[in-house]
């Protein structure tokens, strides 16, 4: 995975005025070659400088996200499972804020369409959604694009101490109400 990232990179890179198009077509493919956000997103701030890579991994990762709603509204069952995996790790009855998302897409181990589904669930239409996928792709990106080789070189205290700060910032920004099915509330006693 890395040397294909690597190498595709190298292609981006050489790539003259076309570069910011098959940087953001790859963010496109980026599903089906495997490859993390966060690396396309400090690749970016390498290649591009951090302003540029920033604006660039922004429109990419939207974009992505938009095809991403095309292809769970043609292919059901693909979105279908990918909201049984949400279920199964977060649960039934939890939604979250946009802003929430936002701060989730910043953490690398966190499925990154799941979470476009949890945006999906909150934001039933085209338009909301394009606008909260929009708003939770800058943080994501303008921190890595920013942080660009640095981050690779940070140590694993450091790394923890982020992800630590990034979920109780998770935790206060909850939605503070709950919803209980009818049956579930009022479930009879065996």
């Amino acid at each position: 995975m890395n040397q294909v990232g690597m190498e595709l990179m190298t292609v981006v890179a050489t790539g003259g005025l076309f570069a910011p198009l098959l940087f953001i077509l790859l963010h496109l493919l980026r599903p089906a070659l495997f490859l993390p956000v966060v690396f396309l997103c400090i690749s970016g701030g390498i290649l591009f400088g951090a302003v540029a890579g920033t604006v660039l991994s922004i429109i990419g990762i939207t974009a992505s996200s938009l095809l991403f709603y095309i292809i769970s509204q043609r292919f059901p069952k693909s979105a279908k499972r990918i909201l049984f995996l949400k279920q199964k790790l977060i649960g039934k009855h939890s939604s979250f804020t946009t802003m929430q998302i936002a701060l989730m897409r910043m953490i690398p181990f966190i499925h990154f369409h799941m979470l476009s589904v949890c945006l999906m669930e909150t934001n039933r239409d085209w338009k909301s959604y394009g606008k909260a996928s929009f708003i939770s792709s800058i943080p994501l990106a303008a921190l890595y694009s920013f942080a660009g080789t640095w981050l690779r070189y940070l140590p694993p205290a450091a790394i923890g101490g982020v992800m630590l700060v990034l979920l109780v910032f998770i935790y206060l920004m909850r939605k503070k109400e709950f919803t209980y099915k009818w049956e579930e509330f009022f479930k009879e006693s065996a």
